[in-house]
């Protein structure tokens, strides 16, 4: 299974992609830079990124939960 969740642009030549897909028979959240090669049309993803468990879902929307506390709270947005 591999499916694009989230896109979003980190500047003018990368974007940061949010997919779910499969990796050594397991369900994993991919969050990777992908970027514009000088010679293609297409971006390509980076090794730059964080590949986890599907199951470990529930920990990282926790610490993104806290990240975002902490970000509002101290006015950084």
């Amino acid at each position: 299974m591999e499916k694009d969740v989230a896109v979003f642009q980190k500047n003018k030549y990368q974007d940061v992609k949010v997919r779910i897909s499969e990796y050594q028979g397991n369900d994993v959240i991919d969050i990777r830079i992908w970027t514009q090669p000088p010679q293609g049309d297409e971006k390509v993803p980076t090794g730059k990124g964080i590949n986890i468990n599907v199951k470990l879902f529930p920990k990282l929307k926790e610490a993104i939960e806290k990240l975002e506390k902490e970000v509002i709270e101290g006015n950084l947005l």
